[in-house]
């Protein structure tokens, strides 16, 4: 239920519409209201030329959404987190099913996690590499830009 200072839209789309919107969700992996509300906030932008909108190019400029490729595709990645530390990749131990990927944040500190040898791979992970430790509860995860 909405609160007293919100209220319900309520819009009917296509079915092609209504399902390239649960793609776009499932591959961010947001929800449709999470989507939505991005959508109309950013309207504001745009309202000193009413009768302008904005493009695909617009919007692809004004979003922090990063561009990850998977497989041969490149999806928008968004994440939770929000304690992302860059780093530099230190050391990359291998082994059978696991590694260990050492990340230097700045001088002396460094950050150790143990990630699948496949995302090791995926990532291409390699000494001296840019990388980013992001670090949810307790659990720390590697990413690349």
């Amino acid at each position: 239920m909405p609160r007293k200072e919100q209220g319900w839209i309520t819009f009917q789309t296509s079915e092609e519409e209504r399902k390239l919107l649960e793609e776009f969700c499932q591959q961010s992996q947001r929800t449709k209201t999470e989507i939505l509300r991005e959508l109309v906030r950013g309207l504001n932008k745009y309202s000193s030329a009413p009768t302008s909108l904005p493009t695909k190019e617009d919007v692809k400029e004004d979003t922090d959404i990063a561009d990850v490729e998977v497989g041969s595709q490149k999806k928008p990645l968004k994440v939770s987190s929000r304690n992302i530390l860059k780093g530099v990749v230190k050391r990359v131990i291998t082994g059978a099913v696991n590694t260990e990927v050492t990340l230097e944040i700045v001088h002396k500190v460094e950050l150790t996690s143990m990630i699948t040898r496949v995302s090791a791979e995926e990532l291409e992970l390699s000494e001296g590499t840019e990388a980013y430790a992001v670090i949810k509860s307790n659990d720390i995860v590697i990413a690349r830009e």
